[in-house]
């Protein structure tokens, strides 16, 4: 009896093997009930959902055990520890590896850059980036020179118009003649200083205007005076002007011998005046 009642249990068992088929699903699904609960809760296992998962991420761990790791210096390291860093991280064995890639047509302060390249790797900097600073520097000098340009040209066009307006024919006359003085007396520097604004002080009228009125002052000196014709300014013509036609002058009077000279002189300064 006893051997008969195994015999049947045995069947069934085999019954129930065979139909129950064992499937990935079907051992996937609890893979971490084997593991203690201090290792299943731990935190590093949440995104692994099988077996296969669990040994891809043990292969890539391993491959990561073989790889040229960087440690971070701490806040006790030396200078040597981080010269070490920066070697592995890639800067040049000296300051001379460095490499920048410069306008050919630009003027290099040889000595300047230099000096950059022994800070860069005395600072740990990598080729990218010292090459990348200088870049930024250059181009942010260019921009700040050609702003100034800028505003210096604004400056002398605007200065221009309002000498042109107030000198008439005489601008050019004028403008050699405040020249001739600021080179004699060598106030060639002081005329070309910066202002605050990026503007020339030689720019400004009124510095203009008062060596022009100094040059004026000083008659024939051959220093300060121009070549080619001489031109009066509009307030010279007006005051000329105006003396020729005082009251009681030959101007007014027509029964005087030189009263068509008179009119013709004034006719001929007025003209001069509305030139510019």
């Amino acid at each position: 009896m006893s051997s008969e009642t195994n015999q049947v249990a045995t069947e069934e068992n085999s019954t129930l093997s065979a139909e129950t088929p064992v499937t990935p699903e079907t051992v996937s699904t609890d893979w971490k009930a084997s593991l203690s609960e201090e290792i299943r809760s731990d935190k590093s296992l949440e995104n692994i959902k099988d077996i296969e998962g669990l040994a891809k991420s043990y292969v890539h761990a391993q491959k990561l055990v073989g790889s040229d790791k960087i440690p971070v210096p701490n806040k006790f390291a030396t200078e040597k520890d981080w010269d070490a860093v920066y070697e592995k991280l890639g800067r040049p064995a000296d300051p001379n590896g460095y490499k920048y890639d410069l306008p050919e047509d630009q003027k290099i302060d040889e000595t300047a850059l230099k000096s950059f390249s022994d800070q860069a790797h005395k600072l740990g900097l990598l080729p990218g980036q010292a090459n990348g600073m200088v870049k930024f520097y250059n181009e942010m000098t260019a921009a700040s020179l050609q702003e100034a340009d800028t505003k210096a040209t604004t400056a002398r066009e605007a200065s221009s118009t309002e000498l042109k307006k107030e000198w008439g024919q005489a601008f050019d006359q004028k403008i050699t003649q405040a020249a001739n003085l600021a080179k004699s007396v060598g106030a060639t520097e002081l005329f070309n200083a910066n202002m605050a604004d990026g503007t020339k002080l030689g720019d400004h009228p009124v510095m203009i205007k008062a060596f022009a009125e100094l040059a004026g002052k000083m008659g024939e000196d051959t220093i300060t005076q121009s070549s080619g014709p001489v031109f009066q300014t509009p307030a010279q013509l007006e005051k000329e002007i105006g003396e020729l036609t005082m009251p009681g002058s030959a101007y007014w009077d027509k029964k005087h011998p030189n009263h068509q000279a008179a009119v013709s002189e004034v006719l001929a300064l007025r003209e001069k005046k509305n030139q510019v």
